[in-house]
C-alpha cells in the first residue's frame, strides 16, 4: 500500500492528538464529561424569564409552574447591605437531584436576577454578588427532581448609611 507524504502527516496527526487527549483524560485535566459540560453550554438562554417585572412571572416563563417553600435550602445573605450594588447571596440544598438554582428581587425592575443550570453530579451551590434597587425580599428557587422549592430573606438596602 502506498500513501502520499500529506496523507502520512495527517494520520500522524491524528494519532498525536488522540494521544494527546487520551493523556489529558488520564492526567484529569480533561474531565470525561466534558461532552455534558459543553451540552449545558449550549442550552437556549431564557431570555423571557429574564424580562419579567415581577417574580411570578418570572417564574413561570422560566419554569412553567410555581415553587412550594422548602427548608432544604440554605440562603446566606446579610441582614443589610450597605451596597445595594454588590450584594453577596448563596444557595445551597440538601434536595436530591437538582438542576437548576434562580436567584429573584422582588422590587428590581427585572425580577429575575441570575439563574444556574446544576450538572448531574455537582454539589448543589451557587454564590452570586447581586444588584438590589432597594430593601426587598430575595428568594432562591431551586428545581429538583422535576418540582420547585423556594426560599426568602428580606435584605434591607442602605443608601449612603441610612435605612432603605
Amino acid at each position: 500500500m502506498n500513501i502520499t507524504t500529506s496523507e502520512f502527516f495527517k494520520a500522524r496527526r491524528m494519532v498525536l492528538k488522540g494521544a494527546g487527549v487520551a493523556a489529558l483524560i488520564g492526567l484529569g485535566v480533561i474531565p470525561f464529561d466534558v461532552p455534558q459540560a459543553l451540552a449545558a453550554a449550549n442550552d437556549k438562554y431564557p431570555e423571557d424569564a429574564f424580562k419579567q417585572k415581577n417574580e411570578a412571572d418570572a417564574i413561570k416563563a422560566l419554569y412553567g409552574k410555581t415553587a412550594e417553600p422548602s427548608d432544604k435550602i440554605k440562603m446566606d445573605a446579610p441582614e443589610i447591605a450597605e451596597n445595594g450594588a454588590v450584594v453577596p447571596i448563596s444557595a445551597t440544598t440538601t434536595l436530591a437531584d437538582v438542576t437548576s438554582i434562580s436567584f429573584l428581587v422582588s422590587e428590581n425592575p427585572i425580577s429575575l436576577v441570575a439563574s444556574y443550570r446544576i450538572p448531574a453530579g455537582t454539589l448543589p451551590t451557587v454564590s452570586n454578588r447581586i444588584k438590589m434597587a432597594k430593601t426587598s425580599n430575595v428568594t432562591a428557587i431551586v428545581e429538583a427532581g422535576g418540582k420547585l422549592y423556594s426560599a426568602k430573606k428580606e435584605i434591607k438596602v442602605t443608601v449612603g448609611g441610612c435605612g432603605g
